[in-house]
């Protein structure tokens, strides 16, 4: 798999992982409010998070694809940055984080370091990471499997009858005319 292509893999499995946990802060500090916490806070923007999840799917279901049809070239896969995991949530957080409250007061935000949601959220993104990169190795060894699969010859013909009109077959004319089909109970055979 390329370079870019693991890329593509990982920077959406991050962003669902870091949007997550930043999601569960709210719930686990705010549980009957944060819905209306979020909106006081800067959080506006998130009704276009579905769109953004969904483009990033899009990109991380394109890159699986690509690395099915590259297992059935043979080409070799690369290892999913490890670091990218581990590092990218708690960064992205943070700025996330001082960027929210900074857009929303209009001077700059460090003191979102000190918000009730900073600590927990920031605890909650390396499990999410981790789950994240777990995911991102299944998904990615799947796809190597079926492109592997797929481009074995007997895999192809299989796919290639599954996916055929159904061919009549002929029937005996002496069946036909009889009104039944050649197959049956075998014929008695005479002592």
């Amino acid at each position: 798999m390329r370079r870019s292509l693991a890329w593509a893999l990982t920077l959406p499995l991050v962003l669902l992982g870091t949007e997550a946990a930043h999601a569960l802060a709210y719930e686990v500090v705010y549980p009957q409010a944060h819905a209306r916490i979020l909106l006081e806070t800067g959080h506006g923007y998130l009704t276009w998070l579905p769109l953004a999840l969904a483009l990033s799917g899009a990109v991380a279901f394109a890159a699986l694809c690509v690395a099915a049809a590259d297992a059935a070239r043979g080409r070799p896969a690369r290892d999913l940055p490890a670091w990218a995991f581990a590092l990218l949530p708690p960064a992205t957080f943070v700025i996330q984080e001082v960027l929210e409250l900074s857009l929303h007061t209009g001077r700059f935000g460090w003191h979102a370091l000190l918000a009730p949601t900073f600590l927990p959220g920031l605890a909650l993104q390396l499990p999410l990471a981790l789950a994240a990169y777990a995911a991102a190795r299944l998904l990615l060894k799947t796809a190597e499997r079926l492109g592997r699969a797929l481009a074995q010859p007997r895999a192809l013909h299989n796919l290639s009858q599954i996916l055929a009109a159904p061919v009549a077959t002929a029937l005996h004319a002496r069946a036909v005319v009889a009104g039944c089909s050649s197959r049956g109970p075998p014929r008695p055979t005479a002592n």
